[in-house]
């Protein structure tokens, strides 16, 4: 009897209880996050399924919302169950579906970005598994992490996917009108984002980072008096300007007209041993996953026409194509008006100020400057307006402090 009492009050007893996970100290700080994180998603997914004309992309977009609401309603649950209040939504009841980057980039850009974001998210959900100690919060943890998974995959498929077109059946005879067809639906008659844009954010970095250090280091060294600043500048920004856009098109058309050579020799290798080229050919498609005689088939139909044959040649050797290729008048254009635009900034304080409030004015305009021009490459790339933003703005500061603080000493030696 002693001993059934004793095993009755071991069993009883807490010790031999499963133990409770420690719980992190900002738990509920943690899953009101990602309540606020699920329900921007919630209202970015709604948001582009409604706007989406295809019925299938549009029913997949609606899914998504559904479980990211769901997920909200989780944490949601979970935070009532800690004790916390309501959490109420700060954001935007569209989501990141009308953001600034979105509108510039299109909802096709906007897919990419939450295909980015989805896979963040799993990496975000995996740390949280280690370092939260609050048993129900893993347990819907690992349920969205399945969830954001299966999201990840579909966004994945919604991207690469073609849209239904119409005209398909009358234009498969002809698969270059096709091509242009379903280029022009997908670019919705922009120009491609990371062209001329792409130029334009880099001559505008140029143009201000250059003349930024010209500013700051003959401010240092003449202690802000305007004239020198200004005449230095403007000098500055023309050199800039021009040498951007001579840059840009020396470089453009020297692309060009290596691609034109290279070209060249493809075609006088083809009429001279077209059996090599063949067999060339159907290496790469091999290399990149076809059976042999799949790609043997496919080459000895592009075989057939001579242009095409050359083209699809060089596309693999050259890895380029005629239409990747930049124009040159539209590269000078674009990089020496751009870095004029950017070089001007840093100089305009001058214009109505001098002395120590014109550097100091100059500096806090160019180091917003910078700021805007590292934000506006988010247009073009994946990354955050804020880390790129941030970033270009460091590399900013740090070039002024070290060219005036180089002027000041070649100031002091030239006194």
């Amino acid at each position: 009897m002693l001993r059934c009492a004793v095993r009755e009050k071991a069993l009883d007893s807490p010790a031999t209880a499963e133990p409770e996970l420690p719980r992190h100290p900002r738990l509920s700080q943690i899953l009101e996050k990602n309540w606020q994180a699920e329900m921007a998603g919630y209202y970015t997914y709604r948001a582009l399924a409604e706007r989406e004309p295809e019925a299938g992309r549009k029913q997949t977009l609606e899914h998504m919302a559904l479980a990211e609401k769901e997920h909200a309603a989780l944490w949601a649950g979970r935070l009532r169950e800690l004790g916390e209040p309501e959490p109420v939504y700060r954001g935007s009841t569209a989501g990141e579906a009308d953001s600034l980057k979105t509108r510039v980039g299109g909802d096709d850009l906007a897919l990419r970005r939450l295909e980015i974001d989805e896979s963040r998210d799993i990496a975000k959900y995996s740390q949280q598994l280690k370092a939260l100690g609050d048993t129900p919060s893993l347990a819907i943890l690992n349920r969205v992490i399945e969830d954001e998974q299966d999201h990840y995959r579909e966004l994945s498929g919604l991207i690469r996917r073609q849209k239904p077109m119409g005209g398909v059946r009358a234009a498969a005879s002809n698969p270059q009108a096709l091509l242009d067809q379903m280029l022009a639906k997908r670019n919705k008659g922009r120009a491609h984002a990371a062209g001329w844009i792409g130029d334009a954010i880099y001559g505008v970095n140029d143009g201000l980072g250059s003349i930024f250090g010209i500013v700051s280091g003959v401010s240092g060294a003449t202690l802000g008096n305007s004239k020198w600043v200004l005449l230095s500048g403007l000098a500055g920004m023309i050199a800039s300007a021009l040498s951007m856009g001579s840059g840009a098109y020396l470089a453009s058309k020297s692309e060009r007209e290596i691609y034109e050579a290279e070209l060249a020799r493809e075609r006088e290798a083809i009429a001279m041993n077209g059996a090599e080229a063949r067999e060339l050919l159907s290496l790469y498609y091999q290399v990149k996953g076809l059976p042999p005689q799949d790609a043997d088939h496919m080459v000895d139909h592009i075989a057939s026409d001579p242009e095409q044959m050359l083209r699809a040649l060089a596309a693999e050797r050259l890895n380029s194509t005629e239409d990747a290729l930049s124009n040159p008048l539209t590269s000078a254009i674009t990089g020496a008006l751009s870095t004029a635009a950017g070089a001007f900034i840093p100089i305009v304080p001058f214009f109505f100020l001098s002395g120590y409030s014109a550097v100091i004015v100059s500096a806090v305009v160019s180091l917003v400057a910078h700021f805007a021009v590292g934000a506006a490459k988010s247009l073009v790339t994946v990354r955050s307006w804020w880390s790129s933003g941030f970033e270009m703005t460091f590399v900013g500061a740090v070039e002024g402090v070290v060219t005036y603080v180089i002027g000041l000493g070649l100031g002091r030696l030239g006194a």
